[in-house]
């Protein structure tokens, strides 16, 4: 058994291109750990956000802290402490934590590619 403590003082610099706004990133469970499950702790300040993506497996992400936002080609909603989310393999998606509010998610998949190289869209113009 191990415990592992949610922590921005353990989140490093998640601002790698596939990130806008500021982002910090911890893993909490890596494949040195588990040879299944990936579990990571974003955190966003106010205006962080992942660029348009997929995964090529289901991603869990759960709202510990703050006001964020989800979104796929067809909705986007606000999130907050508390909700989980279930983004099917294959869907285009982003989130992120609102303009004027920061947040935090944890995010739960199996250990899979992700695929930063997809149709941008019209996405950056519905965040409000």
């Amino acid at each position: 058994m191990q415990i592992i403590k949610q922590s921005p003082a353990a989140a490093e610099d998640a601002n790698s291109g596939n990130f806008g706004g500021s982002v910090h990133l911890q893993r909490m469970i890596d494949q040195h750990q588990s040879s299944d499950i990936e579990l990571l702790s974003v955190f966003f300040d106010a205006g962080g956000r992942t660029r348009p993506h997929t995964h090529m497996v289901d991603q869990v992400l759960v709202i510990t802290s703050g006001r964020g936002i989800v979104a796929n080609g067809a909705e986007q909603h606000e999130v907050a402490p508390g909700d989980v989310i279930l983004i099917p393999a294959g869907e285009w998606h982003w989130h992120g934590a609102r303009p004027d509010a920061a947040m935090t998610h944890l995010s739960i998949k199996r250990y899979a590619e992700t695929s930063w190289q997809v149709d941008e869209r019209d996405w950056a113009s519905n965040y409000r």
